[in-house]
């Protein structure tokens, strides 16, 4: 069997021989493969095993990830309108602008967007393609960088943990809700995704400058709070290696090359000097409203948001202090089972993470995407001591037979918890698509929509959105820079985005109506008699400022789809597709394209 096929075998839970120069990395002695026996009396420990090697992993990691790009649905209104619409204005001169990206605030970097917009414009520039056909490049781009860091990740665990835990924590991976969601998400918690996977598995192999560079990338470049997730590999340099100049010496750098031309070319475009990162601390931090303004939960909610993106597999994460615990003092002939750090260093970041945004107000679940690789191997950890548990009460009930290794007995356990997980993670996914993809494929519709009845390439239209305008997925689903999205008035009272000011120095002006309070701005609303399209859901409720357009003579249905109905559905059957269940017990409305039978389109 060759390393190109399918798997290979190795044996379970052995880290690789200590490569010859661990003594010139600052160790005293070499260090031994830290794996025993998993009884005391046993004498051999070459259990084969079989599991994807690194090519393998890596398709089928892309194909997971390319099928998220293509299917999953914008589940944040922040990433509409903080980064694919200024995105669609640094390509294309046009989008629509929030406050964050207003001088006088600035906490959002441009020269993040150019990292991801960079390959986009060259596309645009050499294939003039479809606005629609760039957002879905971008999103398979992303799916590609997620899968590099996944399989990083994934090769690292293998090495530091064993394969038999690396094999776990891939099919949690592959299979769960969280990383489909979070994979091609153009947010910069999903960039700190990357570059904690990428970080961690630097760290376990003890490249430093490696682990610091993708740490310091993720947090300046990305999300300033992602630092957080870098302390414990500072603990690990500076208290039990005492690498300092290293880790001073490496900081410095990365700080230098990365926030050098970030500074440079943001205040290049904002018209004065900005530094994001530290705007977004000050705004969140340091005095700030944002930890109260927006989306206040209990602490319960990153508990419940767990489950539904992770199902089991976030109970046995959540659980695996406990389970490393019971392996430490029950099974102590197979605690040493990690080639470099001891566990509770190796998780750290998970728990830190937690600890820390469980204590804050406001909670979204795209603030623990960071964390999800490492919620993938806190499980499959967890499985594996179960595992280990299990067979060592087996022993004490009935002798096994010299050299009988734990997998041999008690390979049920990880294959029923594959299956459920897997199972749940997918059902999720399903059920997701099928709830709220709608906006989506309308858009699409929209799309192609000039083509099917001869609209003019150059007439200005307007496409409106009200009660429903947190579910408007970019500019880039618009047929050409001649249309437009509106916002019209709706029960919702606080700040919307505002379109770009044309011209060269848009970026610089200091606009009236944004504000760092959530305050309305009404002038920001068309009257709806200038709208010539309308995307607006159905769900039988009818009130002054939100009626049932779609009842209304002056607009005609183009098409609709079924959109979940919430408050009408199971809350448990709506997250999750039971098949014979969930359409008994989960009710749709409909979000429909409506265009006006009034205004005519010139």
């Amino acid at each position: 069997m060759t390393k190109s096929q399918l798997s290979f075998r190795l044996r379970q839970n052995a880290p690789q021989p200590m490569r010859k120069e661990s003594k010139e990395k600052g160790h005293k002695k070499p260090l031994k493969p830290q794996i025993s026996p998993p009884v005391p009396e046993s004498n051999s420990n070459n259990t084969g095993l079989i599991f994807p090697a690194g090519d393998t992993a890596f398709k089928t990691f892309l194909s997971a990830r390319f099928c998220a790009a293509i299917w999953s649905h914008i589940s944040d209104c922040d990433e509409t309108f903080n980064f694919w619409e200024p995105m669609h204005y640094l390509i294309f001169g046009k989008g629509l602008q929030t406050w964050e990206y207003s001088p006088e605030f600035a906490l959002r970097s441009y020269f993040y967007l150019m990292v991801h917009a960079g390959p986009a414009w060259i596309y645009q520039k050499l294939l003039q393609p479809n606005p629609l056909l760039m957002f879905y490049f971008i999103r398979c781009l992303l799916g590609l960088i997620s899968a590099i860091a996944e399989v990083y990740f994934y090769k690292a665990v293998c090495r530091e943990f064993g394969v038999h835990i690396g094999r776990i924590c891939f099919v949690f991976q592959l299979f769960s809700a969280g990383m489909f969601i979070a994979s091609t998400a153009m947010l910069p918690s999903s960039f700190a995704m990357y570059t904690t996977a990428a970080a961690c598995a630097a760290w376990w192999q003890q490249r430093f400058a490696l682990a610091i560079f993708f740490t310091a990338l993720g947090s300046l470049l990305g999300w300033p709070f992602a630092a957080l997730l870098g302390v414990p590999i500072a603990f690990d340099m500076l208290v039990r290696r005492r690498k300092y100049l290293d880790f001073a010496a490496w900081s410095a750098l990365c700080a230098v090359v990365i926030l050098v031309p970030m500074v440079t070319i943001d205040s290049m475009i904002f018209g004065r000097f900005v530094v994001a990162p530290l705007n977004i601390i000050k705004y969140n931090v340091l005095g700030g409203a944002g930890p109260s303004l927006y989306g206040t939960e209990p602490f319960t909610y990153y508990l419940l948001n767990g489950f539904v993106n992770f199902n089991f597999v976030w109970v046995l994460a959540l659980l695996s202090p406990i389970a490393i615990t019971l392996n430490h003092f029950f099974v102590p002939a197979m605690n040493k089972c990690t080639y470099y750090l001891p566990y509770w260093l190796s998780l750290s970041p998970m728990y830190l993470w937690l600890v820390v945004f469980m204590l804050q107000e406001h909670k979204e679940e795209r603030f623990l995407y960071p964390i999800y690789p490492l919620i993938c191997l806190s499980g499959a950890i967890s499985v594996d001591i179960i595992q280990k548990l299990c067979f060592r009460l087996w022993n004490i009930v009935k002798k096994m037979p010299q050299g009988t290794h734990y997998l041999d007995k008690t390979m049920f356990v990880m294959i029923l918890t594959i299956i459920i997980t897997s199972w749940l993670g997918v059902s999720r996914v399903f059920s997701l698509y099928r709830n709220y993809h709608a906006p989506l494929d309308l858009m699409m519709e929209l799309n192609r929509y000039p083509t099917e009845v001869n609209i003019p390439d150059r007439a200005q239209v307007n496409v409106c959105f009200g009660k429903d305008w947190h579910r408007y997925p970019s500019s880039f689903f618009l047929p050409n820079q001649n249309w437009n999205v509106r916002f019209i008035k709706s029960e919702f009272d606080g700040m919307l985005p505002a379109p770009y000011t044309g011209g060269e120095n848009a970026t610089t002006i200091v606009h009236e109506h944004f504000n760092d309070q959530n305050r309305e701005v009404p002038n920001l609303y068309l009257d709806i008699g200038k709208c010539h399209f309308l995307l607006d859901s159905n769900f039988g409720k009818d009130t002054p400022l939100e009626p049932i357009y779609e009842n209304r003579k002056e607009w005609r249905v183009i098409k609709s789809y079924p959109f979940l109905d919430a408050e009408k559905s199971n809350r448990y059957l709506r997250v999750f597709f039971i098949p014979f269940l969930t359409d008994k017990y989960v009710v749709y409305g409909n979000f429909s394209l409506l265009q006006s039978t009034k205004l005519k389109i010139k």
